[in-house]
């Protein structure tokens, strides 16, 4: 309907910039919505993101505020709010509804970015992110249920730019044009590979832990017997990241957007008391260690060995520059304030 024009789309004075996917699973989503916000306060922008709250326990409009929690707001809205408080995060199902509650309140705001908004036609984004996963492309998937696509594949066409999220940091130029030839990216789209990133492992609860901040190649490491406790869509690239850099690795995965129970932590415990090595700790997703700090009982017992890993989003083939300059360049000429937006420029 929104195709044929019987369903309005409803475009904005501010920039809108959305980020989605066609597929049902992680994409990463986040870390490129955090990157965003990244490189858009870095250039100096009043940044503003809509989500709508996924598993959240409320309803309605909510800014991200002091009284934010992961059920009050949803895990990863909470984690983007604590990462980049500068920023204005605000969560609402209804994104039209949503984007003027942000602008009534909030009118220096030079962008607004749209956390998994691909489908919501409600709103006309000015730059549209279609994210897809390497190890799951969408020309060899199928609509659900027989496979993971929420839409039909030649949806991509709305997408300004497409980005190939996990993708073998070795990624070869001739695997990138079989890609491409795949796709069949329209003039108007922009094809780019990322990967992830892995920083320093971080104590989740730094007053009780045994080790600070462990970089990926310490020593205490290559000796120690890692659980990996996972609430995401897919712990396998996870696994197969990371499990070089220990002795031995044990996954524990738990359904995406897991909200732990006291039962789990239970099992978890008991699971951790298993591991004969004394060189061992548990390590979470930054997504799920945003959920595991705000247990109100959690055991004090298992607080001491609790890290997380937080990732970035990392650029292949030298075309982080071009991406940034696409999506700041946008902004600049379409922001309320800029003299070129009011001359008509557009990206």
């Amino acid at each position: 309907m929104f195709d044929y024009g019987i369903l309005k789309s409803e475009s904005f004075k501010v920039p809108i910039v959305c980020v989605g996917n066609i597929t049902v699973g992680g994409t990463g989503k986040t870390p490129h919505t955090e990157y965003l916000i990244s490189i858009l306060q870095e250039s100096g922008m009043k940044v503003a993101v809509l989500s709508r709250g996924y598993k959240r326990k409320t309803r309605g409009f909510l800014f991200a505020d002091e009284k934010a929690t992961p059920e009050r707001i949803g895990d990863e809205p909470y984690q983007m709010y604590r990462k980049f408080p500068n920023a204005i995060v605000a969560v609402d199902g209804n994104r039209r509804r949503g984007i003027k509650r942000i602008l009534e309140q909030h009118t220096d705001i030079d962008v607004v970015l749209l956390d998994d908004a691909f489908q919501h036609r409600w709103v006309q984004p000015g730059i549209s992110i279609l994210l897809m996963d390497y190890h799951r492309k969408i020309y060899e998937d199928k609509l659900l249920p027989a496979g993971s696509l929420r839409e039909d594949v030649s949806e991509m066409e709305r997408a300004n730019i497409i980005v190939m999220t996990k993708s073998p940091r070795d990624i070869t130029p001739m695997e990138i044009r079989i890609i491409s030839k795949y796709l069949e990216p329209r003039p108007h789209q922009q094809l780019f590979f990322t990967d992830f990133r892995y920083k320093q492992i971080q104590p989740l609860f730094k007053d009780l832990s045994r080790y600070a901040a462990i970089d990926l190649d310490a020593d205490i490491l290559k000796k120690s017997t890692v659980l990996l406790v996972t609430g995401i869509a897919s712990n396998e690239k996870m696994i197969r990241d990371l499990e070089g850099y220990f002795r031995e690795l044990i996954p524990m995965p738990f359904s995406d957007h897991h909200h732990f129970t006291i039962r789990d932590i239970n099992a978890i415990f008991k699971r951790f008391s298993e591991i004969e090595n004394p060189d061992k700790f548990i390590l979470v997703t930054e997504k799920d260690a945003v959920r595991l700090a705000q247990m109100p009982k959690m055991t004090d017992e298992l607080k001491p060995d609790l890290y997380y890993i937080p990732i970035e989003v990392n650029f292949l083939q030298d075309q982080k520059q071009n991406f940034n300059s696409k999506i700041i360049d946008y902004v600049r000429k379409n922001k309320p304030n800029s003299r070129l937006s009011k001359k008509g420029y557009n990206l």
